[in-house]
């Protein structure tokens, strides 16, 4: 009977243990077992000087072949997607529960026991890193081949579920059929169970594109799959098969009955990196001694194959796949001897002749403060896309050119680089509105991607979009459903902060994308377009109300800046002076044209032009409107007098006579 106090850790005979969490990031494969992460524990101990141990890895010396009573043959057909295989059976082995220190070991890392066998190179795969797998002897029959899957081959994989196999696909057959999808997942039939008496035991390195492109296509991601798609050590191989056959023995009995295989025809090797010590020390900031950079690589297992005053030759082991060039080296120098240990000078010296003009995050943060003031929302999409957007809308209108396309893709919603910013807009457009949010302005900063005769190119643009309302309903006004012209408000508002507005021009504009638009052009250079998004796109998006997008190409607004200057002026001492004009003008003539004119005409008095009425219909012969038009002319310093004003207005009328052909109303 338990008597009362008694701790229930003693009942459930938990035992007191640790769990520490890394983050990990995917470049360091070798940190996916125990032994790489002490192996980073004891270089940081040794650089400062809490002790001088080298990790040590497990001991195979008690390790030793029984008998050659099981047999089997082991042949690599794709010797480019499996570069090491190495294999062994054991028999009489006991299938079972594994001890409590095994299933406890297992539970701090979050896996549940399965069984003793399965337990174990689960184990070992946590301390070395290394995927091992168990098959029962008796599926194999007498032979294992690596190979690619035939057309039409299917495998019933652990989770019960049937897996059509693609013929570029590595798996691990016996004689007759595929028994394993090599580096990923094994198959049902072929697995350890209660019956099993004898296994075969393998332990390999799998090329790690091809288990990724495996495992993606099937949807699986497997402790094993997310270790050889970033690379282990091809070097541990045999040492964790022989570790792994050890341990079964030790919980669930068995014999070695073969000789291991270890079918490796190409070696590999690690390439020499040479390392320039003075290149070290004025990346990282420090002055260390080449000795102390020695030591910090050599407690990393990096070897040092020859020194030459101030370079060394190094030979990077190759559990680290992600040292490769002598940067690599010097982070990891910096990494271990600390980077908070980096001190910080007393004075920062900054160099103002060499920068670039104009900034361009700076300019794109004005704009973005610009267009958040104007009532707009900055969206940040992925540059990934559906590449069907271009064949069904856009045409020959993208650039004429064709779709970057993924060769891995997430799914076929994101199989292609962006062409164009506005089909992402339409997306987010659609969310809004189908969560009772249809009144927007946006704006968006982003790439797009393109491939034209054969030559890849890319672009930075910034995206303008408003639909729905202009502003909300209120008691005293009601809103107006957003036009074009909430569109150009935008556009002006951005080319008025950059101080390009004079430059800017717009001409009418349509097609597959857009219609009823305008191109936008800076001294005759196209640098965009605007307009309502085509009514197609706006059905096939399930958008109720019209769409007005601009997409400017930032790039080359960037570059048009150095057009724009900054002049700085007291504040006028007089008043500005207004006249109107009623102008009888044909349809086709736009505000722009009678702007651009009126300030060329007066451009010393003229400050503003604005149109404040337009009627088209009744008592107007065909094809005419009437605009009204107010002029501001103002002087910064002497009040002006109605002769100078009736001049300016005189020259204004007769430049809009003779250029347009307008008439005084």
């Amino acid at each position: 009977a338990l008597v009362v106090g008694t701790p229930m850790a003693q009942v459930i005979k938990a035992e007191d243990d640790y769990s520490i969490e890394i983050g990990l990031t995917p470049n360091r494969a070798d940190a996916m077992g125990h032994i790489g992460v002490a192996r980073d524990i004891a270089a940081y101990m040794i650089e400062n000087e809490i002790g001088n141990e080298k990790i040590t890895l497990p001991s195979i010396s008690e390790f030793k072949v029984g008998n050659e009573a099981l047999k089997i043959e082991v042949k690599v057909e794709n010797s480019d997607a499996c570069l090491r295989y190495c294999g062994l059976t054991l028999t009489d082995v006991r299938i079972g529960e594994s001890p409590e220190w095994l299933k406890q070991r297992l539970k701090v890392v979050g896996l549940s026991s399965i069984n003793n066998v399965v337990d174990v190179t689960n184990y070992v795969m946590r301390e070395l890193g290394t995927p091992l797998h168990a098959f029962d002897a008796a599926k194999v029959g007498g032979n294992v081949v690596v190979r690619n899957a035939k057309a039409g081959e299917k495998l019933i994989t652990i989770d019960g579920v049937e897996r059509a196999l693609a013929e570029d696909q590595l798996i691990i057959a016996n004689a007759t059929e595929a028994m394993c999808i090599a580096g990923v997942f094994g198959g049902i039939d072929s697995g350890v169970s209660a019956a099993t008496t004898s296994i075969f035991l393998e332990s390999a390195y799998f090329e790690a594109v091809s288990v990724r492109k495996t495992a993606k296509f099937h949807g699986l991601n497997t402790d094993a799959s997310f270790r050889f798609e970033r690379g282990v050590d091809p070097e541990l191989t045999m040492l964790a098969l022989k570790r792994a056959a050890l341990l079964i023995q030790e919980v669930a009995g068995g014999t070695v009955s073969m000789t291991p295989v270890d079918i490796y025809p190409t070696v590999l090797k690690a390439s020499p990196i040479e390392f320039s010590v003075a290149n070290c020390n004025r990346l990282i900031g420090v002055n260390l001694s080449a000795a102390h950079i020695i030591r910090i690589l050599e407690s990393l297992d990096i070897q040092i194959l020859k020194t030459a005053g101030d370079l060394l030759t190094v030979s990077v082991p190759l559990f680290r796949v992600d040292v490769t060039r002598e940067a690599d080296l010097i982070e990891e120098v910096l990494r271990i001897y600390g980077f908070n240990k980096v001190e910080l000078p007393a004075k920062l010296n900054a160099s103002l002749g060499n920068y670039a003009k104009p900034d361009r995050n700076e300019l794109q943060n004005t704009v973005s403060e610009v267009l958040v003031y104007n009532g707009a929302f900055e969206i940040l999409n992925n540059s990934l896309t559906n590449g069907s957007y271009v064949a069904k809308f856009g045409g020959e209108d993208l650039h004429e050119a064709e779709n970057v396309v993924m060769l891995n893709p997430l799914s076929t919603s994101l199989d292609a680089m962006r062409q164009s910013l506005v089909f992402q807009v339409l997306e987010v457009i659609e969310r809004n509105q189908n969560r009772q949010n249809p009144d927007l302005k946006l704006f968006e900063f982003g790439k797009i991607y393109y491939k034209k005769d054969g030559v890849y190119g890319e672009r930075k643009c910034l995206l303008l979009a408003a639909t729905g309302k202009g502003q909300k309903d209120s008691w005293n006004a009601k809103s107006d459903n957003a036009s074009f012209y909430d569109l150009r408000g935008m556009i002006d508002a951005v080319f008025s902060r950059l101080g390009l507005s004079a430059h800017l021009n717009l001409t009418k504009f349509s097609n597959s994308l857009l219609k009823n638009g305008a191109s936008l052009t800076l001294l005759n250079q196209n640098i965009g377009q605007a307009g309502a998004v085509a009514a197609p796109m706006l059905k096939h998006f399930g958008i109720k109300r019209d769409v007005f997008v601009a997409e400017i190409w930032w790039d080359d607004v960037i570059a048009a800046m150095k057009l724009s200057k900054t002049v700085y002026a007291e504040l006028p001492k007089t008043f500005a002076v207004r006249r109107d004009f009623s102008l009888l003008l044909n349809e086709a003539i736009t505000f722009d044209a009678i702007e651009k004119i009126a300030k060329k005409s007066a451009k010393k008095l003229l400050k503003e032009v604005q149109l404040f009425d337009v009627y088209e219909g009744k008592n107007l012969e065909e094809g005419k409107k009437s605009y009204a038009v107010a002029f501001y002319f103002q002087d910064q310093l002497e009040t002006l007098k109605d002769t100078q004003i009736d001049q300016a207005m005189q020259g204004i009328r007769n430049e809009l006579e003779q250029q347009l052909g307008a008439e005084l109303r």
